[in-house]
């Protein structure tokens, strides 16, 4: 019989007489990129792989708008068949904006609370506060660093808590019975209890 740690979960460990802690359940965190330049579009889609996100980029908001399901001139879906978990975008692009591609996204019931992250190589603060007061979660210049998308983890987490709602709860309830079950069973119990 071995001793120590045992690649199975349902087995109990030798030394300790317990069984290993699951793994944390964390979802896969999907992020829609909107950039008309393929280099731009290539090195975002990198730095959120690196940091471990789902990617589907695409060249412009118009193409966006399509994937999830708001077409120009259609009334405004309320679902979100495909699920993103944040969207970020380039400002100046041809024929729509990431300005326009906010507010259409705003304007949605279905997609209000997804966050939107703009991105560009301007420093103009006229353009910066019209964004962050339209609801834009961030606004980024150029180029972007990871230490910028290390710090939109904090956006989706909060979007996720929210727009999960009762299944957020649940979860989140099921962890802490599972920790105190965890903590009441390794507890020194006595006699005749």
């Amino acid at each position: 019989m071995k001793m120590g740690r045992t690649n199975n979960p349902r087995e109990i460990d030798a030394k300790t007489q317990r069984r290993p802690s699951p793994a944390p359940v964390t979802p896969e965190l999907h992020v829609l990129a909107v950039d008309d330049s393929i280099i731009d579009r290539k090195v975002i889609e990198r730095l959120l792989k690196i940091s471990s996100y789902k990617v589907t980029s695409v060249s412009s908001a118009l193409r966006a708008l399509e994937i999830l399901g708001i077409e120009e001139g259609n009334s405004p879906s309320t679902a979100n068949s495909f699920q993103v978990n944040m969207i970020i975008t380039d400002y100046c692009m041809p024929d729509m904006t990431g300005y326009d591609l906010l507010k259409k996204i705003k304007e949605n019931t279905g997609l209000k609370e997804i966050p939107v992250v703009i991105m560009s190589s301007e420093n103009v603060p006229t353009r910066i506060e019209r964004c962050l007061e339209d609801g834009a979660e961030e606004f980024i210049i150029k180029p972007v660093q990871l230490e910028d998308v290390k710090r939109l983890s904090e956006h989706i987490s909060r979007t996720i808590k929210k727009s999960s709602g009762v299944a957020y709860s649940k979860r989140k309830q099921d962890i802490e019975d599972f920790e105190s079950r965890k903590s009441a069973n390794n507890r020194p119990r006595l006699r005749g209890s």
